[in-house]
């Protein structure tokens, strides 16, 4: 019992052991995503037809800009799931995966049936050729039938996260990524179906996983404390997961903008300025798949410790986190630095690309570094479920970054590098200065 507010503490132990079987899944499970790019855009490119090649990419834009909005689903079912695990509700527990699943056959639903006004608005935005268009109409149809699927294998993900079920949830993402690999395989250049094959391929992957993911996650429940209907849709915790959504979903639009934006400047200084930082971005998200597994472990053991009501391991778990992320950040900058001539020369062919890629491979790299708060931080804020104070940051942080590149745009294009740093920076230490401030309301002291 913790004398200062008479709240009853559950103590667990929380090691390096423990955050390295948290993250390293989580890691590889993340790291599949791109390698099914990858292989879906090799198919494509062998189909003989660069208008399926098109369609892919641009359908494949719509496709994550839309899911990505809702990705609120695994991060927001981790939080609240890791802090009824710490409190040892198993009612709870069991409430907030009705509650996720519920909202991702809702929102499934509503997507299919909005799918033909959405791309269409999509499409006169992005304005492709008619082949394109065509090839890309077909793609987004398909996938966006298996959007409940797709869904709600975020919300199955994000409650074996906040289980701690790391490894169970890397298993899920190899039935899904990995069905979707074979059949896109399969579906698109030996039984000839193209790019429909290439989505069909990825839905029924998004279906075995949800299948598969349901019958694990049946299997975790203990079925002799299920929650009630009313504890399910009670009204208060409906209202807080819906906030917590809304804050992650600002978050998430926010940090694709400044993306955005940094690629929009790139292209007002020419083709060339805009290709090179586009090959040296993937730097940037190399580094994100490895911090995002970190980030993950955090989300898990400050959620836990939070629902514990735990200071002791809520401090412990963020030192640990930062420390690792620290260690992985410094050790990317290194593989990034000295790889990096062989990276850009393999990602591209054009000569005047490469040199100007390579002329600016140390602020790419360094990107592990300047962000490694702001994922770690990140991961911290929505375990905690402090999401309206996650997406008040991201805001700042983002205002400061449009005024830190009006500032620095007489230096071109490494003024623009700066001022990507200064937003990562902004983003991270922003949250930091929040800390204690939000550990003291939560706690109590």
């Amino acid at each position: 019992m913790d004398q200062a507010t008479g709240r009853k503490v559950r103590p667990f132990a929380i090691t390096h052991r423990m955050v390295a079987m948290l993250a390293i899944p989580m890691t590889l499970a993340y790291m599949t995503t791109p390698l099914l790019g990858l292989v879906d855009t090799s198919v494509a490119g062998r189909l003989n037809d660069p208008a399926q090649l098109g369609g892919l990419a641009v359908g494949a834009v719509i496709i994550d800009v839309i899911f990505a909005t809702f990705n609120f689903l695994r991060s927001g079912t981790t939080g609240m799931t890791a802090q009824a695990v710490g409190a040892e509700d198993e009612k709870e527990k069991q409430a907030v995966l009705a509650r996720a699943l519920l909202i991702a056959a809702i929102t499934g639903a509503a997507l299919i049936v909005l799918m033909v006004p959405i791309l269409t608005l999509a499409l006169w935005l992005m304005a492709p050729g008619a082949d394109v268009a065509e090839a890309t109409r077909s793609y987004f149809y398909i996938r966006t039938a298996g959007a409940m699927f797709a869904l709600a294998n975020y919300a199955l993900l994000g409650w074996l996260i906040g289980l701690g079920r790391a490894g169970l949830g890397l298993a899920l993402q190899i039935i899904v990524n990995g069905t979707n690999m074979v059949l896109s395989i399969a579906l698109g250049l030996w039984l000839g179906y193209g790019l429909a094959g290439i989505a069909l391929g990825t839905v029924i992957g998004e279906l075995l996983g949800t299948i598969a993911g349901l019958l694990i996650c049946r299997r975790l429940i203990d079925t002799s404390t299920t929650p009630s209907r009313n504890r399910i849709f009670d009204r208060d915790s409906m209202l807080r997961f819906a906030n917590l959504n809304g804050d992650i979903m600002i978050r998430s639009f926010v940090l694709l903008g400044a993306f955005g934006y940094f690629t929009a400047q790139g292209a007002n200084m020419g083709e060339t300025v805009l290709a090179a930082n586009a090959v040296l971005m993937n730097f940037f998200f190399i580094s994100g798949y490895f911090l995002d597994g970190m980030a993950t472990a955090a989300e898990q053991l400050v959620g836990r410790a939070i629902g514990a009501n735990y200071r002791e391991g809520f401090w412990r778990g963020i030192k640990l986190t930062l420390v690792w992320n620290a260690l992985i950040a410094a050790a990317l900058f290194a593989v990034l630095y000295l790889a990096g001539p062989w990276l850009v020369n393999t990602i591209t062919t054009m000569p005047e690309v490469r040199a100007l890629a390579q002329a600016y491979l140390v602020p790419a790299a360094l990107t592990a570094l300047t962000g490694v708060l702001a994922f770690q931080m990140d991961g911290v804020f929505i375990g905690a479920v402090w999401s309206r104070e996650m997406s008040l940051m991201m805001v700042l942080s983002f205002i400061i970054y449009i005024a830190a590149w009006q500032l620095l745009q007489g230096y071109g294009n490494t003024g623009l590098w700066m001022a990507l740093h200064i937003f990562l920076v902004a983003r991270g230490f922003a949250l930091l200065a929040r800390l204690p401030i939000k550990a003291r309301q939560t706690f109590g002291y």
